[in-house]
């Protein structure tokens, strides 16, 4: 493991904390809590964050809503057992019975010695070769377009991929990477996580950068090299400007096998020959492999409320890329802060990873609770009419839409993030079952994504729609919010509204919007005519805008690396943006 960074001290997450948008903190990822009610001031939702394994260096976040897990955090508990009382002593000796024993009764004549009859050997047992992985047949196609890669937020983690030079730390408007470019790298597809990216290139293989710390990049990224404090290296960016300038030669102290996109270690991994990939997947620190027919690989670890959890019940830190053995004929992966699901070629749904927060769609028993580290079906429907034809995570909570057109969410509730009014905004408000969106009834939903505590949609008609907590994130002004029906929204215990429970039509985007994106309390969308909008928390540039506080109304990106540039895709990490051209 990479020597740590030096690492300030956490914020009270359960204090309304007003942070200066020019104060710099390093961060590290808070576990999950207990759900609690949205307070006058909106407690506000942390954006993925890096593993308390090793603190990356990174600007003030804000608190995060709890969740409505019951448990309550822990310190990691030791692997070695305790004895007690209560643990089992082996039971004292028993004294022998003495028997009078009778007399022996006469021996009888030796029976005459029969025939020796000769022994065969048995046959040498030939060696056992390992078992060789046959490749089913191919049902997924994978991308072929490359695509241009531009990052922009904070890069104090490596999560921009730009590596060490001093001006690739903070960048405040997109930057093309030159690392990850369309005749460099040849990305087809990309997936932000919470402190680490994935991408997968035209020559077939997945790419990682950022954090590393739960194995999330699958491969070694040990560095003897030595550190300094990254946001040093970044006081002579204030006033750069626009940050498409050149990098200077000064180093910035990141570990450069963390900060530069480099592949995956495949080697100790049984692939069948011939084998594709066709999409990628990042959590908080999990990483997830698609091929074309239909098997899913993963590596790093999922988290719980105590800590790191593990990646299988066999395994607490998949280091290198691993078989989940009970997925087949997969057709599309999605990853959650701490959870994943998994659409098969029958339109059947797979869960798994931590469910705390009832983001698996099925009651996990706390003393089993590694029974939700295995794939499994829960409640939505099947077949080849009502089956379900797209998936999408949250943080904590899960969406699906099914072949007639409905929406199903479950999961972390307390903001109303799943679109469900069940107790939203109450203390442990939780969907423990997949149930229908009612009012996206009627509704075309194009893309879908979740957020911390809000969800995020395009529609077949360009609108963009929004719901769950009304903090910055939400991009309606708070005049327009207090004006909606009563039904429509969940105020506070100030009498103000603090959830928005019924989605709504986000203002001020032009064009026709196709894609969204989300990650703790910031979205992003792209329209039909190639343009980036993004609002929410900025206070590490993830909004690319150049504000580094709340942006509260869709604002769109506007700089010279961009501006004469068909943007096609975007995604939002834990801290920090990416935006994608086709070559």
């Amino acid at each position: 493991m990479a020597p740590k960074k030096p690492v300030a001290k956490k914020a009270d997450p359960k204090k309304s904390a007003s942070v200066k948008a020019n104060t710099k903190v390093k961060v590290t990822k808070p576990e999950p809590e207990k759900a609690k009610k949205p307070k006058a001031d909106g407690a506000r939702a942390s954006s993925r964050q890096a593993t308390n394994d090793s603190a990356a260096p990174k600007k003030a976040t804000k608190a995060t809503a709890t969740t409505t897990s019951k448990a309550k955090p822990a310190p990691q508990k030791s692997l070695k057992r305790k004895s007690s009382d209560d643990d089992e002593k082996p039971a004292p000796a028993k004294k022998a019975k003495v028997v009078k024993m009778p007399k022996a009764a006469p021996k009888p004549k030796p029976a005459p010695k029969p025939k020796k009859i000769p022994v065969s050997r048995k046959p040498a047992v030939a060696p056992v070769k390992p078992e060789t992985l046959t490749k089913g047949p191919v049902i997924n196609e994978p991308p072929t377009q490359r695509m241009n890669i531009y990052v922009h937020g904070e890069g104090t983690a490596g999560e921009l991929g730009l590596g060490t030079a001093a001006r690739a730390v903070d960048v405040k408007r997109p930057r093309l990477n030159p690392n990850l470019t369309a005749d460099t790298a040849g990305v087809v597809q990309i997936s932000a996580g919470g402190m680490h990216v994935l991408a997968l290139t035209h020559d077939n293989k997945i790419l990682s950068w950022g954090v590393n710390d739960s194995g999330a990049l699958g491969r070694d990224t040990t560095w003897e090299g030595g550190l300094k404090d990254a946001d040093e290296a970044t006081k002579e960016n204030e006033d750069e400007g626009d940050d498409e300038s050149v990098d200077s030669d000064d180093d910035n102290g990141l570990n450069p096998r963390e900060c530069i996109p480099a592949e995956v270690d495949w080697s100790e991994t049984p692939l069948p020959e011939g084998t594709r990939f066709v999409q990628v997947a990042a959590g908080d620190s999990c990483s997830f492999a698609l091929t074309d027919d239909g098997r899913v690989y993963g590596w790093g670890s999922f988290r719980g409320t105590e800590g790191p959890f593990a990646f299988d019940p066999e395994t607490p830190t998949a280091f290198r890329p691993k078989l989940v053995p009970a997925l087949k004929k997969i057709t599309s992966i999605k990853a959650g802060a701490n959870h994943a699901i998994a659409l098969d070629k029958s339109g059947t749904v797979f869960a798994w990873g931590s469910g705390e927060q009832h983001q698996l769609g099925r009651k996990v028993v706390e003393r089993k609770k590694k029974d939700g580290l295995l794939p499994r079906t829960f409640g939505l429907p099947k077949g080849p009419k009502n089956g379900i034809k797209s998936i999408e995570t949250g943080e904590y909570h899960s969406m699906a839409i099914s072949k007639n057109g409905d929406v199903y969410a479950w999961g972390l509730n307390n903001f109303g993030q799943t679109g469900i009014p069940d107790n939203a905004g109450t203390d442990d408000a939780v969907v423990t079952k997949p149930k229908v969106i009612e009012h996206l009834r009627g509704k075309t939903i194009t893309s879908l994504t979740g957020g911390g505590h809000h969800s995020i949609a395009a529609t077949s008609e360009g609108e963009c729609l929004i719901w769950g907590h009304a903090d910055c994130q939400i991009g309606i002004p708070a005049e327009v919010i207090e004006k909606l029906p009563e039904d429509a929204i969940v105020r506070d215990e100030k009498g103000r509204a603090g959830i928005v429970m019924i989605p709504q039509k986000v203002p001020g985007i032009e064009g026709t919007v196709i894609k969204v994106s989300a990650a703790g309390e910031t979205n992003g969308v792209i329209t039909a005519e190639g343009k980036a909008w993004t609002w929410g928390f900025s206070t590490n540039y993830q909004t690319g805008t150049g504000a580094d506080d709340d942006v509260k109304v869709a604002t769109m990106i506007d700089n010279t690396a961009v501006r004469d540039v068909k943007i096609t895709g975007i995604g939002i990490g834990g801290q920090y943006g990416i935006l994608t051209s086709f070559a």
